[in-house]
């Protein structure tokens, strides 16, 4: 299996796409007119404590303030409250008051109206650890599965750690030598002393710490052992990656190249495409058959459809593999899609309880790749597929898009049929309140040729009705929807 990097370095933008076997497998952004603050730390002030809700709203600097839940102020309590806590006995203003002053990080990007939400659990993601300052655990990534190895890395980890801190041992630490794990345990930690330098000297809101850029970012996370190189097509990010890899592991730099071709490395590699399919509802299956996205405010609605595929053998084994292509291809796309929240996943109906079962298992494996945690909750009774998954930000078509205008996000807009309906209320409603000799409309092309041709009877029994001449003038600008009636 062939796994590469692609990164493009453009004008106030940078992608990046993850290719398996040239497939696209996954996708990230970043843009200078888009603050990113997911992994910032800041030194903020409690502005609201809202014991109903058990949670608080703290100023950091940003348009809108931040969201932090009791559950994520557990660093805060003392022993005696953390007692407490455990049995849900204790209240968030036990914790915080009006003006006080926390450390805190941003866990979730602002998503609509909604602003960031915060922890006070800080985290400081390296190489091959996530430091914990405020946690005395050591955890290690499920992904490691050689108990020997597990063992190895737990006693070199134990022995580096200082103090009352924990941390995560991640999966590219897996056969690292000692010296290497030691470098990433001393940085982190020496960047957690200085965020606390910052800290005390500074006063709310304040910007302390603020996560790498994207580039490094996709080096640091996701450049395994299992990625055979990394593609960037710009010379000055060339550079500054190579520089940023020599000091975070030497044997990275042999798999970083430039790109030199003329033509744009996302379209070289089929990205492009990609993306373009990324934006539509409808997602095509090799079988023939296809996958519909919809979005709402409160989940997400995917449904399987067999299309174009009508098997070999009978109803039952199509479904089937329809089913098990689709399962494949849901996790793919919200991965790439980032969509998080609730999704309900609408499968083909199945009689075969052991097909159900299949369907599941090959999702729930598909799922398994993802970096954002995703809970299954099995099918429901209606044959549904509930799964959850995290949300730390917009998703790709929140990031690249906006609702239309003219449709107002709907996704539809009313019929001209429609349209000259509403027209003719409007002519009777105006005629009943005001005085004019001529009513001149002005509409849409389609609305007006309507008017003309199909309801051309309609408007003259209106004129004969109201004995006003009724005149129509076309509208280039205007959309569908859009009619105004003038009184001459």
């Amino acid at each position: 299996m062939s796994k590469k990097i692609l990164i493009n370095s453009g004008i106030r933008e940078k992608r990046a796409a993850i290719l398996v076997n040239d497939n696209l497998d996954n996708l990230f952004f970043e843009r200078d007119t888009y603050e990113r603050n997911e992994g910032s730390i800041y030194r903020g002030k409690v502005k609201d404590v809202l014991p109903g809700m058990q949670a608080a709203f703290v100023d950091i600097g940003s348009e809108r303030n931040g969201f932090l839940h009791i559950n994520d102020a557990y660093p805060l309590f003392n022993d005696k409250q953390r007692k407490k806590f455990s049995k849900r006995r204790l209240k968030i203003n036990h914790v915080l008051n009006p003006g006080q002053e926390i450390m805190v990080q941003v866990t979730k990007e602002p998503i609509g109206e909604k602003g960031p939400k915060l922890t006070c659990r800080v985290s400081l993601p390296g190489r091959y650890y996530v430091f914990l300052p405020n946690e005395n655990r050591i955890n290690i990534s499920r992904r490691i599965r050689d108990h020997g190895e597990r063992g190895r890395l737990k006693n070199i980890t134990k022995n580096l750690i200082n103090g009352n801190t924990g941390v995560i041992i991640r999966t590219n630490a897996a056969n690292k030598d000692k010296k290497l794990l030691k470098m990433d345990y001393n940085f982190l930690n020496s960047l957690w002393q200085r965020i606390l330098s910052r800290y005390k000297r500074s006063r709310a809101p304040k910007l302390l710490h603020s996560d790498i850029n994207l580039i490094h970012q996709i080096v640091r996370d996701h450049l395994g052992s299992d990625i055979d190189r990394v593609v960037i097509d710009d010379r000055e990010d060339y550079k500054n990656l190579s520089e940023f890899a020599e000091r975070l592991d030497p044997d990275i730099n042999s798999r970083i190249f430039l790109y030199q071709r003329e033509r744009p490395i996302f379209e070289t590699y089929g990205i492009e495409q990609e993306l373009d399919k990324l934006m539509r509802r409808k997602v095509w299956l090799k079988s023939g058959g296809h996958v519909v996205f919809d979005s709402t405010e409160a989940l997400v609605a995917v449904d399987v459809n067999t299309g174009k595929y009508v098997g070999k053998k009978n109803l039952q084994d199509t479904v089937f593999k329809t089913n098990l292509e689709a399962a494949k291809e849901i996790a793919r796309q919200l991965r790439l899609r980032d969509i998080g929240g609730i999704i309900i996943i609408d499968f083909i109906d199945m009689e075969d309880v052991e097909h159900q079962r299949q369907v599941l298992r090959v999702l729930e494996k598909a799922l398994e790749k993802d970096h954002a945690k995703t809970k299954c909750t099995g099918v429901t009774e209606l044959g549904l597929v509930q799964l959850t998954r995290k949300r730390t930000r917009e998703s790709l078509e929140q990031t690249l898009c906006e609702a239309c205008s003219t449709c107002a996000g709907r996704g539809t807009l009313k019929t001209p049929e429609t349209v000259c309906y509403e027209i003719f209320r409007e002519i009777l409603r105006e005629e009943r309140a005001y005085s004019a000799e001529t009513y001149m409309v002005l509409a849409s092309q389609p609305v007006v040729d309507r008017l003309l041709d199909e309801e051309s009877s309609s408007v003259a029994d209106l004129e004969i009705f109201i004995n006003k001449t009724i005149r129509f003038q076309v509208e280039q600008h205007y959309s569908q929807e859009q009619y105004d009636i003038v009184l001459m």
